[in-house]
């Protein structure tokens, strides 16, 4: 759980990536800003997301509804979520890894990296085959309504982020999880057999 919700944790704080998709998707021509300002609203929304003492979402150059809103309200409560899950999954593993290391149980891990480096290449393989299909799943696990259908003429911000900028912090989210799986592998693989 604690490389999950870290994992997801730096995907969505990671505004390079978003930075790089403004170029690479071409996002300043088909919403007819420039990168600096797409950049300027993109962080006033991680802000909102990311501090829970924001409680107002207000985007420079987007108007927004209120279902829009609401939409990003939940997407806040999901980026808290994951931060206490990160919060408490770290300490708890640093005393289960203390405990692993003082009794010299790093063999009990071994067996469980090794079958979790195929869970996120199963993930990317679906990500590959249809991103489209994953992503409605995806929103209809977690919310229970359509407030994330967004209307570009209601909620253009949606035009300044794409479904293929979506899929690309899924890819990240999932690459960040399958290098710690396997440094996890090795890492406790050499401390069981040396």
């Amino acid at each position: 759980m604690f490389i999950l919700s870290f994992s997801i944790a730096l995907t969505i704080n990671l505004t390079p990536l978003y930075n790089f998709d403004i170029n690479y998707l071409g996002i300043s021509k088909s919403v007819g800003l420039s990168k600096e300002t797409l950049m300027e609203n993109y962080r006033v929304l991680l802000n909102y997301l990311n501090l829970p003492w924001v409680s107002e979402l207000d985007f420079p150059d987007f108007p927004s509804s209120e279902s829009g809103l609401f939409h990003f309200y939940e997407v806040k409560r999901l980026f808290m979520l994951d931060y206490v899950i990160a919060l408490v999954t770290a300490i708890g593993s640093f005393f289960y890894i203390r405990y692993i290391k003082n009794n010299q149980l790093f063999w009990k891990l071994v067996r469980p990296f090794q079958l979790g480096i195929a869970v996120p290449f199963v993930v990317l393989f679906m990500i590959a085959v249809s991103f489209d299909q994953l992503f409605v799943a995806f929103h209809k696990l977690f919310f229970n309504n359509d407030a994330w259908l967004f209307n570009p003429s209601t909620d253009p911000i949606i035009l300044a982020l794409p479904e293929t900028f979506f899929m690309h912090s899924f890819i990240l989210a999932f690459v960040l999880i399958e290098i710690q799986i396997i440094f996890g592998y090795f890492y406790t693989k050499k401390q069981a057999f040396k």
